[in-house]
């Protein structure tokens, strides 16, 4: 029997999170010379790093979810400059290669709020009359 521990290790959790404060600033700051994300506001929400730290994976959401693929194509574009950016901001050993994707998980919980709230699922979570 082995000691893993479950999920992400705290390092892991810590460079990732030191990632997604140096991309939010840039993206905040407008450093990257780009028109779509000029327009829009891009919240960075997780960054999970791969074991050895080589690669990150980074979950973006424009604001309200307008243009989400333009937005997404105009950072995976930009991708070698804001790799450069954080390899510079952030000492590690090898500058990590970034992927982005959609975040989804507030879609998802839109979802479900949504399925909760309907009128046949909401009579099946209230307790009947009879019921103690």
């Amino acid at each position: 029997m082995t000691n893993q521990p479950e999920g992400p290790s705290v390092r892991l959790l810590r460079v990732g999170e030191q990632v997604r404060h140096v991309l939010s600033d840039i993206l905040q700051r407008g450093d990257v010379h780009d028109d779509v994300l000029a327009k829009h506001v891009v919240s960075v929400t997780e960054v999970r790093m791969s074991p050895d730290l080589r690669h990150a994976t980074v979950f973006v959401k424009s604001l309200l979810g307008q243009d989400e693929e333009a937005v997404l194509k105009a950072l995976r574009t930009n991708t070698a400059y804001l790799q450069r950016e954080v390899a510079h901001r952030i000492r590690l050993k090898y500058a990590s290669k970034l992927k982005f994707l959609a975040d989804e998980s507030f879609d998802e919980g839109s979802h479900i709020d949504k399925l909760l709230r309907d009128p046949k699922v909401a009579r099946d979570l209230t307790p009947d009359e009879g019921e103690d």
